[in-house]
């Protein structure tokens, strides 16, 4: 049995990281989930754009005076990926830091929960009463 081409088993990779990614994002209901969630399909994002540049066999593309023997790399979509983690880190702490305050103002950070939570808040700062259940009669029972 052999191996298939290292392309092909990395392409699979990058794939299978942004769909873990996207899974876990419209899964998940923990705000914590959801930005590890965010960070592994970045991770694969990441790794199809490097993919793109990758060539088998091929050489940094380092002139010293003389002619290219060979196939080189393309160096722009690493330059961007780079680019890309450092944007991503930023996001992510800032998307950490967002959890935290979320967590200190309203005691969860389970979205269900908290979504009960704001619509609370914004009816009270609405001044509007707050939503009786649905399931409850709209009048009360003769004794």
């Amino acid at each position: 049995m052999s191996l298939p081409p290292l392309e092909i088993v990395l392409y699979a990779g990058a794939v299978s990281l942004l769909i873990i990614g996207l899974a876990g994002l419209v899964m998940s209901e923990h705000l914590v989930r959801l930005v590890l969630a965010l960070g592994v399909a970045e991770a694969g994002g990441n790794l199809l754009l490097v993919l793109t540049g990758f060539r088998q066999g091929a050489v940094a593309p380092i002139l010293l005076g003389a002619a290219p023997s060979g196939p080189m790399v393309d160096p722009i979509p690493q330059a961007l990926v780079l680019t890309a983690i450092v944007i991503g880190v930023g996001v992510q702490a800032l998307a950490l830091a967002l959890v935290l305050r979320v967590r200190r103002a309203y005691g969860t950070v389970h979205m269900s929960a908290l979504r009960a939570r704001l619509v609370e808040d914004l009816d009270e700062a609405a001044g509007l009463p707050p939503e009786g259940s649905r399931e409850a009669p709209g009048v009360e029972r003769p004794v």
